[in-house]
């Protein structure tokens, strides 16, 4: 079974932590070592200048047969074995033992077969390099802390940038077109940029340029639609005054798609600018589905089943505008039967087709990309904006059994009592 780790181990906050504290603690012991073994090199062999110039006037006194001082003879009590050996053997040496609990530094030389020995005290020379070690030690861990403190403040503001910059590069994702990172580096030419702010500045150039192309696109659509308006008008007011028959029924069947598709792109242009102001009010939605499915003129092919009825404030145009997109796209794209449903706030349509293309399901309606090659794309393009604006979530998956499903959630509103007479 893999482990997994919790996710603020990902963090830059986490990695930057752990990097930090893993080289302070291997600098920390390496510097403590090396001051640890420097000191005791020094202190050791202070002690053991000591201890020899100590065992040189004892032998001098055992030479001249003077009495020895306290703590030296042949063979003292304490001696440590392998000293005495070495002693024994004809070398002089030195070495730390205890005596009483005490630690002492032992020197001892030949002397007649035996070893001549002498020790001084050697306490004072541990609590040395022990206190030595403490403050190594305490000095250690207060450097880690300082650093780490530092160090983490330091990170926390280059993260709280990066944070800052991908929340503006969501927004804009999201079509907030007018969000900027604004660091304040990337307006002052004289000061020195880091990393975050050249990407801080290169996003807020993306986005400034991003908003001037569809800005421009956006108002191209708009000029055509508009100069098509006029033209299509007379144009349908002159197929009125053809003669009947089946080619005045085709161009005026031609006119009427092309002035719904200028329709269309106008209605969208506005959903693009944002210009268009919602007016809400309360609605019982499963009156509102029905009076769709009569004006759509398939209330003969469409079934209205309502399981819970609701009460949505919503703007009525816009809702309908929606549920009779999805109903004639239902129609144009699927198969009978089409089934509207109202569920509570929940409003589905159903067909029996083959279902929406995958790239629908997962990217959404395209403009004038239509699954079946029949329209422009733009009907559910419109549908979905028309949602959105109103604040409703319209979403298209597939139907248990085959065929088309859309869901579209809206905000649920209590019902109203009625006024008092």
């Amino acid at each position: 079974m893999k482990v997994r780790l919790p996710a603020w181990t990902a963090t830059l906050t986490w990695k930057s932590a752990c990097f930090i504290v893993v080289m302070c603690c291997t600098l920390a012991a390496l510097l403590g070592a090396l001051v640890h073994v420097e000191v005791t090199r020094q202190t050791v062999a202070t002690a053991r200048d000591k201890a020899l110039g100590r065992l040189h006037e004892v032998s001098r006194a055992y030479e001249a047969g003077e009495a020895l001082p306290p703590g030296s003879g042949l063979d003292p009590v304490g001696l440590p074995v392998k000293l005495r050996a070495l002693a024994v053997g004809g070398h002089r040496g030195t070495m730390v033992a205890d005596l009483d609990g005490r630690p002492m530094m032992w020197a001892a030389a030949p002397a007649d077969g035996r070893a001549l020995a002498t020790a001084i005290d050697y306490e004072q020379s541990a609590r040395t390099i022990n206190g030595l070690d403490n403050a190594i030690i305490g000095s250690s861990v207060l450097a880690i802390g300082g650093t780490l403190l530092v160090g983490a403040f330091a990170v926390t503001r280059v993260t709280r940038r990066l944070h800052q910059t991908a929340s503006v590069a969501r927004r804009i994702t999201q079509g907030d077109l007018d969000a900027r990172v604004g660091d304040p580096r990337t307006k002052d030419p004289s000061r020195h940029q880091d990393e975050v702010s050249t990407v801080a500045g290169a996003l807020d150039t993306m986005a400034g340029s991003l908003q001037t192309k569809l800005e421009s696109e956006r108002r191209f659509t708009a000029d055509v639609a508009h100069e098509l308006r006029t033209p299509l008008t007379g144009l349908q007011a002159a197929s009125e005054l053809l003669p009947e028959g089946r080619p005045t029924e085709l161009v005026r069947e031609r006119v009427r798609t092309m002035r719904q598709l200028t329709e269309d792109l106008l209605e969208i242009s506005r959903l693009d600018s944002g210009s268009e102001v919602v007016e809400t009010d309360l609605h019982q939605l499963g009156r509102l589905a029905g009076r769709v499915v009569r004006a759509s003129g398939t209330d003969t092919h469409t079934e209205l089943v309502v399981v819970r009825d609701a009460h949505v404030e919503t703007d009525r145009r816009r809702l309908e505008r929606v549920l009779g997109n999805l109903v004639a796209n239902a129609h144009k794209h699927g198969r009978p039967p089409v089934v509207l449903t109202v569920d509570g706030p929940v409003v589905t349509v159903r067909d029996h087709g083959d279902g929406f293309p995958d790239y629908l399901m997962e990217h959404g309606p395209q403009r004038f990309r239509s699954g079946g090659g029949k329209g422009h794309g733009l009907g559910l393009t419109i549908a979905v904006g028309q949602a959105e604006a109103i604040g409703a979530e319209l979403s298209f998956r597939r139907a248990e059994g085959g065929g088309g499903l859309a869901v579209l959630n809206l905000p649920e509103s209590p019902p109203q009592a009625p006024p008092p007479a």
